[in-house]
């Protein structure tokens, strides 16, 4: 059960969290808007390859990537959308499009919008398409050690 793993992690570390059910959903937008959370808050992973090298970049799912700022934030010469055929053995536990943002739980870096800082909490998929899990923004960072800059903006 791919949550079981995200909630063991995040009770051996002691952290506060909420686990909030929602019907089926798969994109971030259908996602907050089923379980009421703004769009601005929850938060939505992306894969990514930096440089070749598959990393996680997690924004508000209100918000679009711009790989370009991504390079810039990482160092990296070039930053690219991962295809799905790529990630997915990597996250054996989880429905596809559904990884919570913890790289360190599949050993690879993440890096983190800094408009996610606007808020005090951040929710994310818990590795199925009805299942989120909501926590203090700060204990998020605290456990994924997330790079944080400015690689997002607002969705037209």
């Amino acid at each position: 059960m791919p949550i079981q793993k995200l909630k063991n992690f995040l009770d051996e570390r002691g952290v506060r969290y909420v686990s909030i059910s929602h019907s089926k959903a798969f994109t971030a937008q259908e996602i907050a808007a089923k379980a009421h959370i703004p769009g601005r808050e929850l938060a939505k992973t992306v894969m990514v390859k930096l440089d070749n090298k598959m990393a996680m970049a997690v924004l508000p799912a209100s918000h679009r990537i711009e790989l370009t700022r991504l390079e810039e934030v990482a160092g990296v010469k070039k930053a690219e959308l991962a295809t799905e055929r790529e990630f997915v053995e990597t996250f054996p536990d989880c429905a596809p499009g559904a990884m919570p943002p913890f790289g360190r739980l599949y050993g690879m870096a993440v890096y983190s919008s800094d408009e996610l800082e606007k808020d005090e909490d951040i929710a994310f998929s818990a590795g199925t398409h009805t299942e989120l899990i909501k926590m203090h923004y700060r204990d998020f960072v605290a456990l994924a050690e997330p790079k944080i800059g400015n690689f997002s903006v607002l969705r037209r």
